[in-house]
């Protein structure tokens, strides 16, 4: 299976600012973004998409996603849309334990990976399909790449998907080839 592994466009958010599942708006055009990446992708595919409006904008200027809540970014609970300059000593405490840290009301990265993986898990239950396209979050995409990777969580991390950029797994019986990384 081609997978090919979308970030949605540039949010509409101030640098330092924590915002996960908050559904803010984008600060470039989902067309534009549409648009250029349009060449770099096969001529036919299965679309999914997180359901919030960054990555859904994108999507349906690409066809018609299948939204599934288990794509969303991590949930930052009471840090959503608060700058991380004022969340003191908390971050120093989530730097000691990145996959495992709750923001109050919020979710971890190892809780967000259990449904991004149960969503992947599913889709490559399914029978061979053609191409598939997702449109998607930095959190979410790092887990889908990085256990089809074979990468020990901890390393997820170094995985940065840059907004409006695509990468392309291939997926084979036998393992995984990263094809390419962010164009």
């Amino acid at each position: 299976m081609e997978l090919h592994l979308i970030r949605h466009p540039r949010p509409d958010v101030p640098a330092g600012v924590c915002y996960g599942q908050a559904d803010v708006g984008l600060a470039e055009s989902a067309a534009e973004v549409a648009t250029r990446l349009r060449p770099l992708l096969p001529a036919d595919y299965v679309l999914h998409a997180s359901p919030l409006s960054r990555a859904r904008l994108l999507a349906a200027e690409l066809g018609a996603p299948v939204l599934d809540d288990r794509l969303k970014e991590m949930h930052f609970g009471e840090w959503e849309l608060r700058p991380y300059a004022e969340l003191g000593p908390a971050i120093d405490t989530w730097a000691t334990d990145p996959l495992g840290f709750r923001a109050p009301g919020g979710e971890s990265a190892r809780d967000m990976s259990a449904r991004v993986l149960q969503w992947l898990d599913a889709l490559l239950a399914s029978p061979p399909a053609p191409p598939v396209v997702v449109v998607a979050h930095g959190g979410p995409l790092r887990a889908i790449a990085g256990h089809l990777l074979g990468l020990p969580p901890e390393r997820w991390l170094g995985l940065d998907f840059a907004c409006g950029h695509v990468t392309r797994l291939d997926v084979e019986d036998w393992g995984v080839v990263l094809k390419w990384f962010n164009r």
